[in-house]
């Protein structure tokens, strides 16, 4: 059943202005966090739990990067370890594969809880009554809760507890970029859309880059302090946009009985037609493959690569792989979809963006060297600045139901949160099983492939 106001309210001019600085810095700061914390900062925590679970004593102050220089060296013939070195590439085997699997397991609980939360959050959000609107009661809970689930994931002993604490963060911080999407409809008029959401997507993209550079160049100095950092940064962008993008009140808003069992039977609906289906199951293979590419770069800079990096080098190099994706991702963004509308096909690009994702991955898999894993990164990019907006135009094409479009498109966007929650499992046992990360781009390019052919099977679009 819908829910009654009265009509939105457009801003224009100057408030729109304001509307729409503020909008952009709010997802910059959470886009900031993910950028930083999953590319840098959890990434270290985990291994200085694992690190000091594996090497003890007198092993405590080993160089992990000369250690991995003598396993290159003896995997290529050049040198035979003696018998305390084999002890300690032992141990290094063991570190690599705890490492992988913990790291796989405190992202991907997040990423599940999150993708169960985020429908719930947003149907509240449109029955929400009271004086500050429909948006900022949870956008300020967000922003205060998830910013001291934050902070204590700093403190985390073990990674059990960082697993449940960054699980917390994450489920509560996320329910700020969808109550802030949902003001978009409340209060921009539908010309200024396309505008709001393009200036948006690069406050998304860019605080992402600064978020992760930043934690890069700030973690030697600060150590995991910076945490703190961020937790503010996320006060300061919900806050300014609530305080200084009011809301209008909700206290008069109608709202009928909702029944819990429909709307959750209604994800199935969508995936019971053939090609939505299989867009659907694409969408997941290609996030797959490439979450299990890009979930262990911190990692595969200090253990994969010859010659290896020290965990400081590591720290400053890792956000600069997604750096230097993102001026061909933004390019493809722009054209791609363009260039799709203009010869009315789809699945053509789709295609091509998956084959190319999957050609990617075969760069580092015969060549592993730092700049190979530059040159996968600016690939990558390119393949899914091509693959995002014509696979959502793809999606709107094979909409089983255009009268129930918000609730399909939902259910692909679950698609991708599945594909991010499985492939950090799938590398991290892939990593234990092979000892090594020549496996994992194996399998993201097999998965990434695959969803070039599940496309194929796509009947009724072009």
């Amino acid at each position: 059943m819908s829910v009654d106001q009265a009509p939105p309210v457009h801003l224009s001019g100057k408030p729109f202005r304001r509307y729409l600085l503020w909008y952009t810095l709010a997802f910059a700061a959470i886009t900031a966090v993910w950028g930083g914390m999953l590319g840098v900062l959890l990434p270290n925590q985990v291994q200085m739990i694992e690190f000091g679970h594996w090497f003890t004593g007198a092993d405590a102050g080993i160089d992990l990067a000369a250690l991995n220089d003598l396993k290159a060296a003896v995997a290529s013939g050049a040198t035979t370890a003696t018998a305390d070195q084999q002890r300690l590439l032992d141990l290094l085997a063991g570190f690599d594969a705890a490492r992988a699997q913990a790291l796989s397991l405190v992202t991907s609980l997040a990423v599940v809880a999150t993708m169960l939360v985020q429908p719930v959050v947003g149907v509240l959000s449109d029955r929400t009554r009271g004086r500050f609107g429909r948006r900022a009661p949870w956008m300020v809970f967000g922003a205060v809760v998830g910013s001291g689930f934050l902070i204590a994931v700093r403190y985390a002993p073990t990674i059990a507890i960082l697993a449940l604490l960054w699980t917390c963060a994450q489920t509560v911080l996320n329910m700020i970029p969808g109550t802030l999407q949902a003001t978009v409809p409340d209060r921009v008029a539908e010309e200024k859309m396309g505008t709001t959401s393009g200036i948006g997507g690069l406050g998304n993209f860019a605080g992402g880059i600064v978020g992760g550079i930043g934690a890069g160049v700030l973690l030697p100095v600060l150590g995991l302090n910076i945490i703190y950092a961020y937790a503010i940064l996320v006060l300061i962008g919900v806050f300014g946009f609530v305080l200084l993008v009011r809301d209008r009140p909700s206290s008069d808003l109608v709202v009928p009985p909702h029944r819990w069992g429909p709307f959750f039977r209604g994800f199935l609906i969508p995936l019971r037609d053939h090609d939505f289906r299989w867009v659907w199951l694409a969408r997941i293979l290609l996030t797959f493959g490439y979450a299990a590419s890009t979930t262990f770069a911190l990692f595969m800079l200090q253990s994969y690569i010859t010659p290896a990096l020290s965990l400081t080098e590591a720290t400053r190099t890792a956000p600069l792989l997604t750096a230097a994706s993102l001026p061909g991702t933004i390019v493809a963004l722009l054209l791609a979809g363009r260039y799709s509308d203009r010869i009315g096909r789809r699945k053509p690009l789709v295609i091509a963006a998956s084959v190319l994702m999957a050609g990617s991955m075969l760069i580092p898999l015969l060549w592993a060297a730092l700049p190979a894993l530059f040159l996968q990164s600016i690939l990558a990019g390119v393949a899914f600045g091509i693959y995002l907006p014509v696979d959502q135009a793809l999606f709107i094409d094979v909409l089983p139901d255009r009268e129930a479009a918000g609730r399909d498109l939902g259910i692909a966007g679950l698609g991708s949160n599945l594909g991010q929650a499985l492939g950090p499992v799938l590398a991290g046992q892939v990593v234990a099983l092979a000892g090594g990360y020549r496996g994992v781009w194996a399998v993201a390019l097999v998965l990434s492939a695959i969803a070039a052919v599940a496309i194929l099977r796509v009947r009724t679009a072009r």
